[in-house]
C-alpha cells in the first residue's frame, strides 16, 4: 500500500528503530540518494531485510550480534543500520581515521562476529591480527557480496524473525556501539539501544518539525554519533529521506545542497569554519536548507553561517553516551550553549563534595568574575539516558561514581567543565582530565603520549589540549629530550610518519622542548601549568601551523613557532570570540 507522501511519522510513538524501519515498506519515494544512486524508504527496507537474513545465516551461534562497519557514507551504511535493527542486532561504527593495533583493537573490543568494509578500507585492515575471520569480512563493492545477498532479495522486513536464540528487538535491545574516548586512553565503546535511539529521532523530528518532503544530508562520518543520532535517525522518524557524503567537502557541501534539495544538515567541529572560507558567491542564499544542527561552530561563526547563507544554526551539547545534553533557544545569549534538555536535571557541581556551584557573574562584555567558585563539573542528576559502556564495567562506574553512597553517586558525570549564569543558561569552560576534542574527534592524551614515547630523543613526554581559535582543541606536546639531545624537526616527521597507530588526528599541532617536564609535590605531571601556559611559554616551540584546508594532516613539517606567528594566532583567536579560553 502507498503511504502518504506528506504526513509525518514522528509521532507515531515507535518504540523501536525496527518498527520505523519496517514503516518504509510499501513507500516508493525516494529515500536515499548518494551521487548516482538512488533508492526509495521501499528499497531501503527490503534492502535492510535482505541483509538481516545474511547476518542470520553468517553469525556463528553464541555470538555477541554485532556487526562492525568499516565504510564512509554510502548508502550500505543505512542499510546495514537497517538490517540491525530488524535483527536485534549492534552496528559498532569503525573509524578509518585509526590505524594499526588501534584499528584491530576497536574491531576486537567490540566482540564484532561480522565486518562489513569496501575495497578503499582494505589497506588499512592488511596485516592486522583481526578477530574477524576472512569469510565473515564482506566487501560491500565485490561481486561476491552481491552473490551472498542474492537469494534474500525482495525479503519483506516483517518476515525477518530474531536471530538464532535470540528474541524479538524491544526497545531495550542494544543497537550502537559508538566509540568515544576518555582518560584511561583506551575508546570506550557506548551502548546505545533501540528506544534510545528512536526517541531520539522522534525527538529531533518534532523538534525541527521535519516533514516527509524534507531531506537530510549526511556529510559527517556515520561511524561518528553526529550523523546517526542527529541525521538519519529523525530522518528516519519523520519519514524524510537523506542524501549522503561519501566525506565531508567544503566545496560540493552547496552543489549537494541543491542538487539533492537538502532541507537540513548536522556538523561538528570546524565543519562550518571551512564552510565559510570556500569562497563567497551572489546566489549562497539559493538552496533550500532550512536548519543546520550540530556542536562547536562558535557564536562568531554561527552569526556568519546565517548572515551568508540565510540559515540559523542550532547549537546543543550531548555525547554519544546520552547522559546530558543542552540545546540553545532562540533567548541563548552568546558565548552560552543553551539550557538543559526536556528531562535532564543538570547542575554544575564541585567534583569532590558534588554540592552545587555558585551562579557565574559576567560583566558587560561576557567576561567570567568568578570563574574560582562558578566553574565546575557538569552533571545530570536525573535519570538521563546513560546506558553503559561495552565490557567496561569500570568505566560505567566511573560515569556514575557507582550506584551506593558517596557525592553524587547515581548521577552522570560529564567529564567536562561548565558554568551557570544568572539566567540559568549553561557555558563551556574546558575538559577534566587529558581528553581532547580535534576536529570532532574524542582523543585520549595518554594513548598519543605512549605513541610519542617511542622517539628515541625524548626522555619524557606530556600531551595536553589548546584551544582551537575555531571549534574544539589542538594537540601540543612537550618532550624533555635526553641529554645532548635536539629537537630534529624533519627527523619528528619522519618518526611521525613511522607510526602504524598514529591516527590522523593525533600528531601534536604545537611541540615544546623542555629540559625537565614540570611536576607536582606527588611527582605527577602538571598537566594544568602545561595547559595554562599553552604556546605562550619561553620554551623552544615548534608548530604546524594551521591551514584552512579540511583534512590537512598535522605533522606534515615543524618549524619554529615565532613571535610573529604567535600574534598572528592570537588575532584569530580574537576574530571568533575565543581568546578568553587560553586564560582558563
Amino acid at each position: 500500500m502507498a503511504v502518504d507522501g506528506t504526513r509525518s511519522t514522528a509521532g507515531s510513538g515507535a518504540g523501536t528503530v525496527a518498527e520505523l524501519v519496517q514503516a518504509q515498506w510499501g513507500d516508493h519515494r525516494i529515500g536515499a540518494r548518494c551521487g548516482e544512486t538512488a533508492l526509495t524508504h521501499h528499497e531501503l527496507a527490503s534492502g535492510a531485510a535482505a541483509r538481516a537474513a545474511l547476518l542470520a545465516e553468517l553469525l556463528p551461534r553464541g555470538a555477541e550480534p554485532h556487526v562492525g562497519v568499516l565504510l564512509d557514507n554510502v548508502p550500505e551504511y543505512p542499510l546495514w543500520l537497517g538490517a540491525a535493527a530488524l535483527a536485534g542486532a549492534a552496528v559498532a561504527g569503525i573509524n578509518p581515521t585509526r590505524r594499526g593495533p588501534e584499528l584491530a583493537r576497536d574491531i576486537g573490543h567490540t566482540d564484532c562476529a561480522l565486518l562489513v568494509t569496501e575495497r578503499a578500507h582494505l589497506p588499512l585492515l592488511a596485516g592486522l591480527d583481526l578477530t574477524v575471520p576472512p569469510g565473515r569480512v564482506l566487501v560491500v563493492d565485490d561481486p561476491a557480496y552481491r552473490e551472498l545477498l542474492a537469494p534474500y532479495e525482495g525479503t519483506p522486513p516483517e518476515g525477518i524473525g530474531p536471530l538464532p536464540g535470540a528474541r524479538p528487538p524491544t526497545p531495550a535491545t542494544r543497537m550502537l556501539l559508538c566509540f568515544t574516548s576518555g582518560s584511561t586512553g583506551a575508546p570506550k565503546a557506548a551502548l546505545c539501544s533501540q528506544g534510545r535511539l528512536a526517541a531520539a529521532g522522534a525527538q529531533l523530528a518534532r523538534y525541527f518539525a521535519v516533514r516527509r518532503d524534507d531531506v537530510h544530508y549526511l556529510c559527517m562520518p556515520m561511524f561518528h554519533g553526529n550523523a546517526v543520532l542527529a541525521g538519519w535517525a529523525p530522518a528516519l522518524a519523520g519519514g524524510a529521506g537523506i542524501a549522503l557524503r561519501r566525506r565531508f567537502s567544503a566545496s560540493a557541501f552547496l552543489p549537494d545542497v541543491r542538487r539533492y534539495g537538502a532541507t537540513y544538515f548536522t556538523y561538528v567541529g570546524r565543519a562550518v569554519h571551512y564552510l565559510l572560507a570556500t569562497p563567497a558567491a551572489p546566489d549562497d542564499r539559493d538552496h533550500p536548507l532550512r536548519n543546520g544542527f550540530g556542536t562547536e561552530a562558535g557564536t562568531v561563526d554561527a552569526a556568519r553561517f546565517a548572515a551568508r547563507f540565510g540559515v540559523r544554526l542550532t547549537e546543543g551539547y550531548g555525547s554519544s553516551e546520552g547522559g546530558a545534553a543542552l540545546r540553545r533557544t532562540p533567548d541563548t545569549p552568546p558565548g552560552a550553549i543553551g539550557r538543559p534538555a526536556p528531562g535532564d536535571d543538570l547542575a554544575v557541581v564541585d567534583p569532590v563534595t558534588g554540592a552545587e556551584l555558585p551562579r557565574a557573574r559576567l560583566d558587560a562584555a561576557g567576561r567570567l568574575l568568578n570563574g574560582e567558585e562558578a566553574i565546575g563539573e557538569l552533571v545530570n542528576r536525573g535519570r538521563g539516558s546513560f546506558e553503559g559502556y561495552w565490557r567496561n564495567p569500570g568505566a560505567t562506574a566511573a560515569r556514575t561514581r557507582g550506584r551506593g553512597a558517596g557525592p553524587g553517586a547515581g548521577w552522570y558525570w560529564t567529564g567536562d567543565l561548565f558554568f551557570r549564569d544568572a539566567g540559568g543558561f549553561f557555558h563551556f569552560a574546558g575538559r577534566t582530565d587529558d581528553r581532547l576534542r580535534v576536529d570532532s574527534e574524542n582523543l585520549a592524551a595518554a594513548m598519543i603520549e605512549n605513541i610519542l614515547a617511542r622517539y628515541a630523543p625524548a626522555a619524557g613526554v606530556a600531551v595536553y589540549a589548546v584551544p582551537d581559535p575555531v571549534a574544539g582543541d589542538q594537540v601540543m606536546a612537550a618532550l624533555a629530550l635526553r641529554d645532548g639531545a635536539a629537537f630534529d624537526p624533519d627527523d619528528f616527521v619522519a618518526f611521525l610518519a613511522a607510526q602504524p597507530d598514529l591516527g590522523t588526528k593525533m600528531a601534536p599541532r604545537f611541540v615544546r622542548t623542555v629540559p625537565a617536564l614540570p611536576v607536582t609535590a606527588t611527582n605527577k605531571i602538571h598537566r594544568v601549568a602545561l595547559r595554562r601556559a599553552g604556546f605562550r611559554c619561553p620554551a623552544p616551540v615548534w608548530w604546524t601551523p594551521l591551514t584552512p584546508a579540511p583534512g590537512a594532516p598535522a605533522g606534515a613539517v615543524y618549524r619554529p613557532f615565532t613571535a610573529e606567528d604567535e600574534a598572528a594566532l592570537l588575532a584569530r583567536y580574537r576574530e571568533q570570540d575565543r581568546a578568553g579560553l587560553l586564560e582558563r
